[in-house]
């Protein structure tokens, strides 16, 4: 089809589609800052075991804004006697290109945890949201984690069924000391058993995660940095943040003042 004979609805599809080449960092990182606000404002994530996990709109957004759209191809019911199951297969479509860049599978069943009481509608449903957000990750999880959040998709988190066995509490897996025992326990040891266990060290903020992004695509951070930096974002807990934003600040005001003396 020539230019001449393009419909309008093509002509403004193509014109929306943002010039981001998802192969170019330096590119993408301006993408990541800009998601990173389109979450947090929008409330697109889930916080499972003290991370931050993006709900599948989010994944979505991450896509459109770079003329990546999902496309269910099937979704097909593997379902028993026993069980509700249903298995989705989604691949994502590139609008400048033309061409499929991405795919993902994912299934749903009554079965896990929570979802016992579901209808069979909710099922399916649900097996083409986990798709989406799988084919999405399959592709864009390094933005994902630039953004400041965990490259997983929330809806292939279980809430209650990931919890490790180490964080579950000590009660629920060490039977009861018969009283007999219990009673002749020396008395130092009555002592370290009652001392509550210390608290998990609280994950950096996303504000803080916002604030270090913005601070990484400053021109005079360099890309050895800002690789190391994002590669352990959510690892922070919010001390270490602070103290990455306050590295980050002097950094870049100690380069300035170079340059400045330099010229």
């Amino acid at each position: 089809m020539s230019e001449a004979i393009k419909t309008p609805k093509e002509q403004v599809r193509k014109t929306k589609i943002e010039s981001y080449d998802i192969s170019r960092s330096d590119e993408t990182l301006h993408l990541a800052t800009d998601l990173a606000k389109f979450i947090k404002d929008n409330k697109l994530s889930t916080t499972v075991q003290g991370k931050e996990f993006v709900n599948v709109e989010g994944w979505q957004y991450a896509g459109s804004r770079l003329g990546i759209v999902p496309i269910v191809d099937h979704v097909i019911n593997v379902s028993t006697e026993q069980e509700i199951k249903y298995q989705a297969k989604v691949t994502l479509f590139d609008m400048r290109s033309g061409h499929t860049v991405g795919a993902g599978f994912a299934i749903c069943s009554n079965k896990e945890q929570g979802k016992k009481f579901y209808q069979e509608f909710a099922i399916m449903s649900m097996a083409q949201t986990r798709a989406i957000g799988k084919a999405y990750r399959n592709i864009l999880a390094w933005i994902i984690r630039a953004a400041g959040y965990e490259p997983t998709p929330a809806e292939e988190m279980e809430y209650g069924g990931n919890t490790p066995a180490a964080q579950q509490p000590a009660m629920a897996a060490v039977p009861a000391a018969p009283a007999a025992v219990a009673a002749e326990a020396p008395a130092p040891m009555k002592a370290v058993a009652a001392e509550p266990a210390a608290e998990a060290p609280a994950y950096a903020s996303a504000s803080q995660k916002e604030e270090i992004i913005r601070l990484l695509n400053h021109p005079l951070i360099t890309r050895p940095e800002k690789t190391k930096m994002l590669l352990n974002i959510n690892r922070l807990d919010e001390e270490r943040a602070a103290q990455a934003i306050a590295k980050l600040k002097k950094a870049i005001d100690d380069r300035e003042n170079g340059q400045a003396a330099a010229a």
